[in-house]
């Protein structure tokens, strides 16, 4: 290849150019292969209405695929498809007979006439493994491959070969070819996920590994593997100031008077506990300099707003006035990098300060490989820091009544701040205490405090002392707490 052949082209796919390194390049030889049903030849034309709608012209070249007719029957219920760019810009045509009477020379002998005449600047060839079987030997089909490469060079135009042929790349055809992307469908227990892969890129660094594909009315989206691409670490700003918690007494509990900011707090504890209602007086203090989100799972908006409402919080009036937002995420069959880009989108289009996670349980669950979910969790977090976002995130733990103190596995040494809410037996009443268990920067009081939720919201009431699961007294908060010897420092 000549050294102009080294500029990208987009493919118009965003999460493809991330995993490309900025995109194929041009005059390159590309081969998409997969198994039938896998999205090959919706990723082609994809890719081809891209080109067109930049400017480009693209050629697209059938062998023993479906009828054009019905193939762009298909298309037309995707959001990429133009039918004005066909055929001008965008021109199809069939080379099952030049195959079929005249072999591979017939078939290059098309491409080339065919991309002459349309100035195509972009070729996709779909059914290449009909061509590759009608090589008589693997010598005959690097052949072919070699004055395929020919041509893209003379004519700087970029070739994709979608093939349905063997997966492991060790065929004549996959040592020429400048590049191979793979697409998978493959089943987690009942569940399906789709992931493409690049086996090979020449010239430039793609990210490795599998990454999660939907097709969808917007055609094909790639979620690239989100550890993969934030794995920054987080800038600390010196000067934020902390973000109210919106509990009064909370916020006395901590020395710097609230959540310091570009931080994660997970708070933790069993159902009906409180830990939504903690998150909504957070977002309850959310202003124009502040905004907030709520981005939740298994409560809808609808649900939520009644919530804030019966609580006596402002979260109609602050989502009037655009500074709180409600994300919902009903339950059903996510991708974990999906839901990850669909939250930075948000933050970073809102400008948010003030993030509540309203069930990490949604997160984890959606991971199809388990093992990823630390580091995933872990890259998440910094990037939320990263964007000067005070996060708060809940996390429910598996018993209603407990006098112990779990964390949740592999989060709790990943967040900054972590809070355990739990219910208590004493003298026959069922008690709320809440605990600040780890305070970075900041010191704060360690003790242990009951609390209630009232019409108002949650109210931190006093200090208890307790013997196993019996609690005979409370003491008020007060601001000397640190003169008490209840104070712990700050953690690191």
């Amino acid at each position: 290849m000549s050294a102009a052949a080294l500029d990208r082209l987009s493919t118009g796919l965003p999460g493809l150019d991330d995993v490309l390194g900025g995109g194929l390049f041009k005059a390159g030889v590309y081969m998409v292969q997969g198994a039938p049903g896998t999205g090959k030849t919706t990723l082609a034309n994809q890719i081809c209405f891209a080109h067109v709608a930049g400017g480009g012209r693209a050629l697209y070249v059938t062998l023993l695929s479906e009828a054009h007719a019905r193939m762009l029957q298909h298309l037309r219920t995707h959001d990429f498809f133009d039918e004005a760019a066909i055929p001008d810009r965008l021109y199809y045509v069939s080379a099952f007979n030049a195959l079929e009477t005249e072999g591979l020379k017939g078939l290059n002998a098309l491409l080339r006439h065919e991309m002459k005449t349309h100035r195509a600047s972009m070729v996709a060839l779909d059914g290449f493994v009909s061509a590759a079987e009608s090589a008589d030997t693997a010598r005959e089909l690097k052949k072919m491959v070699n004055e395929i490469q020919g041509m893209a060079s003379l004519q700087n135009c970029t070739f994709l070969l979608m093939s349905s042929g063997r997966t492991e790349p060790s065929g004549a055809e996959h040592t020429m070819v400048d590049g191979l992307i793979e697409l998978d469908d493959r089943l987690f227990g009942v569940r399906a996920e789709r992931s493409i892969q690049i086996r090979k890129f020449r010239g430039g660094d793609s990210v490795r590994g599998r990454h999660a594909f939907e097709i969808g009315q917007p055609g094909i989206e790639v979620f690239p593997r989100f550890e993969a691409l934030f794995g920054r670490s987080a800038r600390a700003d010196p000067q934020a100031h902390p973000l109210a918690t919106g509990v009064g007494n909370l916020d006395r509990m901590i020395a710097a008077g609230g959540w310091p900011a570009s931080s994660v707090t997970v708070i933790t504890g069993p159902t009906g506990i409180g830990k939504t209602t903690l998150g909504l007086q957070f977002l309850a203090t959310s202003s124009a300099e502040q905004p907030g989100l709520l981005f939740s799972f298994f409560e809808s908006p609808d649900f939520i707003r009644s919530k804030a409402r019966s609580l006596g919080l402002p979260f109609d009036q602050l989502e009037e006035q655009g500074h709180v937002a409600i994300a919902w995420q009903p339950q059903a069959e996510h991708s974990i990098d999906k839901l990850a880009y669909q939250l930075l989108a948000q933050v970073r289009a809102r400008g948010v300060k003030r993030l509540v996670i309203d069930g990490l349980a949604g997160f984890f669950e959606s991971a199809v490989y388990p093992e990823r979910s630390g580091r995933f969790f872990a890259c998440l977090a910094n990037e939320l820091r990263r964007q000067g976002v005070a996060a708060l995130m809940t996390s429910e733990t598996r018993d209603a009544v407990a006098s112990a103190v779990p964390t949740p596995y592999g989060v709790s040494a990943l967040v900054d701040n972590l809070v355990f809410l739990r219910f208590v037996e004493s003298e026959g009443d069922i008690k709320r205490l809440l605990s600040i268990l780890k305070v970075r920067n900041s010191e704060f009081d360690s003790g242990t405090y009951a609390f209630e939720i009232t019409s108002s919201g949650i109210h931190v009431q006093g200090r208890y002392t307790t013997r196993g699961d019996v609690m005979p007294r409370a003491e008020p908060i007060g601001d000397k707490w640190r003169e008490e010897g209840s104070h712990t420092s700050s953690n690191t």
